[in-house]
């Protein structure tokens, strides 16, 4: 199945990254969110993506233009009924996501494809809820969208084959390396980084070291490009939570418990870069 439109609910950090690189990549692109602000903050985050892209002499104004014309922005769900493929980019919550996906399978035609952008949540769950399982694939981007290569192609429990090596052949075209995940709480790459995270948060509430020196040490003794708490900040003080706690839920193991200073940080809206404070502070 050749996929020519490509339908995004969310246009938050990840929805608008992966709108970025599929309207680059020479598709059209129709996302929605609630909210005419949101999509316009979504557009506008693009825009300085791709003003970036041309400062460095990587892209160039007549591409920036034709990728922004491919891009189409609604707050009606109707609209996704001509995508081939409709991923949903929504917020790190199994109740939302359940909510969005229903109201996507709705509207979207018989033969679409439907993905959730989920970082742990399982997809066998999410399935479950539609009338038809086996076209719901996990497709989990990493943020920046537009710098990351990797793209983690997940298979529910009823996934069908045809769904996945669809969505597959499409993470190629949009210039993403896939690997193939077996569906399990934090897929593959957040079953190792969240809990390592989370371990750096337990070694700053127990003054074993001041942040930057705990983020040096992973960056100088792991060779790591972003200390751990520097990353956090990075994805989302609040992402990282909901993880652990689908980890300690689903596992029903004591080690991905949450450290209590990342609660209480999450608690205080202290979100990290998007809220201006986190870990650390940002002008």
């Amino acid at each position: 199945m050749q996929i020519e439109t490509l339908g995004i609910v969310g246009a938050g950090t990840m929805g608008s990254g992966i709108a970025q690189v599929a309207a680059l990549a020479g598709l059209r692109v129709i996302v929605v969110d609630v909210s005419d602000a949101a999509l316009d903050r979504g557009l506008a985050t693009v825009r300085g993506s791709l003003d970036r892209l041309m400062a460095k002499d990587k892209l160039d104004a007549a591409a920036c233009d034709a990728a922004l014309a491919r891009i189409e922005t609604s707050t009606d769900y109707q609209r996704l009924g001509a995508a081939g493929l409709i991923i949903e980019a929504a917020t790190e919550s199994l109740d939302l996501k359940l909510r969005i996906l229903k109201q996507i399978e709705a509207v979207a035609r018989p033969d679409a494809i439907l993905a959730s952008n989920t970082s742990s949540i399982s997809i066998t769950t999410l399935g479950a809820a539609l009338a038809d399982p086996s076209r719901l694939v996990g497709m989990h981007f990493f943020n920046p969208v537009p710098l990351m290569p990797l793209v983690e192609i997940i298979r529910g429990l009823e996934t069908g084959s045809a769904a996945a090596g669809a969505v597959r052949e499409l993470t190629l075209r949009l210039g993403k390396s896939p690997i193939s995940v077996r569906n399990s709480p934090g897929f593959v790459v957040n079953r190792i980084l969240v809990p390592m995270i989370n371990e750096a948060f337990f070694l700053l509430a127990e003054g074993v070291a001041p942040a930057e020196d705990i983020d040096t040490g992973m960056r100088l003794g792991a060779n790591q490009p972003i200390g751990p708490l520097a990353l956090a900040d990075l994805v989302g003080l609040d992402v990282v939570l909901s993880v652990m706690d689908v980890f300690y839920k689903d596992f029903g193991d004591s080690k991905y418990r949450a450290c209590p200073l990342l609660r209480e940080l999450v608690a205080a809206g202290r979100l990290g870069r998007k809220t201006g404070r986190g870990v650390y502070s940002y002008d």
